[in-house]
């Protein structure tokens, strides 16, 4: 099914396609960063509804557990020993990977998590 990316992705997202497992390859040093710096994309329909596109915010997920199970049980299974793989573009911290761990984070209460900032020069390294 061909699906039209809604113009608010467009607007904040990135502009190419990238393999997770490229980007998870990159040897790339890991450091904290503030919970508060990147919870923006919780207001944002960054996840899928089944049968949806791009129609669902993290915070939904985590305000309602029940309704969208399936996304909370990935949150909640999420691993928060990985770090989230982050880019700064379009003027803030994007994120390649990880969203599900910043919601886990989130929810339990945590002011940090461990990231890995993605240099704009790696993109050639980590494209589909």
């Amino acid at each position: 099914m061909d699906r039209k990316m809604p113009a608010l992705i467009e607007k904040i997202g990135f502009d190419f396609s990238w393999s997770e497992e490229k980007v998870w390859a990159l040897d790339l040093p890991v450091e904290e960063m503030a919970v508060a710096d990147l919870e923006w994309h919780l207001d944002v329909p960054f996840l899928w509804t089944d049968g949806g596109y791009y129609d669902l915010k993290p915070i939904e997920v985590m305000e309602n557990p029940e309704t969208h199970e399936k996304e909370f049980r990935r949150t909640m299974d999420a691993d928060l020993e990985y770090p989230l793989d982050i880019m700064f573009w379009k003027g803030r911290w994007l994120f390649l990977d990880g969203l599900h761990r910043l919601m886990k984070a989130k929810l339990l209460g945590h002011t940090k998590v461990k990231v890995r900032k993605v240099p704009p020069s790696a993109i050639p390294l980590i494209r589909k």
